[in-house]
């Protein structure tokens, strides 16, 4: 018998954790966000607010909503507040070791019923859900970035995940007008087992000198209709998070083609992570991006 989601619980305030909790409230859904400090929580709740405003601007949700929504998020920086929380959802680094840790110690402070949903782009969820104290209430719900405008939700099942457990996420999922796409738990899933290999790819092209960053994103963008370069996209994702992914689906997979660019590693060994660290295949400080090489 599945019952309804009507409190959540996210931990993690950064870019996908306050996305997460955003698109939450405005569905009407008490929200606490959590981090490790004050500070962080409060930088996640100023996001959620100047995003929504954009929203406000854009037409996209009236004044109104915006109110009401900031209404349903309160916050915490321990998890003593998500113990009546339905769902809580761990929206942490992409790092197993830090993932392990924080479900194992958030799990004495839910109540028995309450179901976790991992965020994460590319960990196994059988793996995760083996740190917690509730497999078969543990499932992988992993919103695309940023997550107010993107569409999608892919859900994973990991090997313990019950069937009440799937229902009442893909409910959620509908809940929060966001479309579904269900993927076998294996490494990166869908959208990034595709994606990360392409851009992965872009900075091969890059390092080989086939073409220049302005002429990849170029190409990609009026060659195949992407939105945005693969090269300006991967700055836009995080370096350290494309790395990482690349890092999975290599051992993972153990298949040769995975292999992350020794460029892309160069990067991320010189602290250039992209948009958020001014520096990745573009350089932000000046009026606009100049490319880095």
């Amino acid at each position: 018998m599945a019952h309804t989601i009507r409190k959540v619980g996210v931990v993690g305030a950064g870019q996908m954790g306050s996305g997460i909790a955003h698109v939450c409230a405005l569905a009407g859904l008490d929200v606490v966000l959590n981090d490790v400090s004050e500070d962080r929580v409060k930088a996640g709740l100023a996001t959620i607010n100047g995003n929504m405003a954009r929203q406000v601007t854009r037409q996209r949700i009236t004044e109104e909503q915006r109110q009401a929504a900031l209404k349903h998020i309160s916050s915490s920086a321990s998890f003593d507040k998500l113990g009546d929380c339905d769902l809580v959802i761990e929206a942490v680094t992409e790092r197993e070791d830090v993932k392990r840790k924080t479900l194992a110690d958030l799990c004495p402070h839910l109540k028995p019923g309450a179901l976790i949903g991992t965020n994460t782009s590319s960990i196994s969820i059988t793996r995760l859900a083996a740190a917690t104290d509730r497999p078969e209430k543990f499932i992988g719900i992993h919103f695309m970035n940023p997550v107010p405008a993107m569409e999608l939700v892919e859900i994973i099942r990991g090997i313990a995940t019950a069937d009440p457990t799937f229902e009442e996420t893909k409910a959620f999922v509908t809940k929060l007008g966001k479309k579904i796409a269900v993927s076998e738990d294996f490494p990166a899933f869908i959208v990034n087992r595709i994606l990360l290999p392409m851009i992965n790819e872009a900075i091969y092209t890059l390092y080989e000198g086939v073409g220049s960053v302005d002429a990849i994103d170029t190409a990609m963008k009026l060659g195949a209709h992407h939105p945005m370069g693969p090269l300006e996209l991967a700055d836009f994702i995080g370096l350290d998070t494309c790395l990482s992914v690349m890092q999975v689906l290599h051992e993972g997979l153990a298949d040769s083609k995975y292999r992350p660019c020794p460029l892309l590693v160069k990067y991320v060994e010189a602290g250039w992570l992209g948009r958020k660290t001014q520096r990745g295949f573009y350089d932000y400080r000046g009026e606009k991006p100049v490319p880095t090489r």
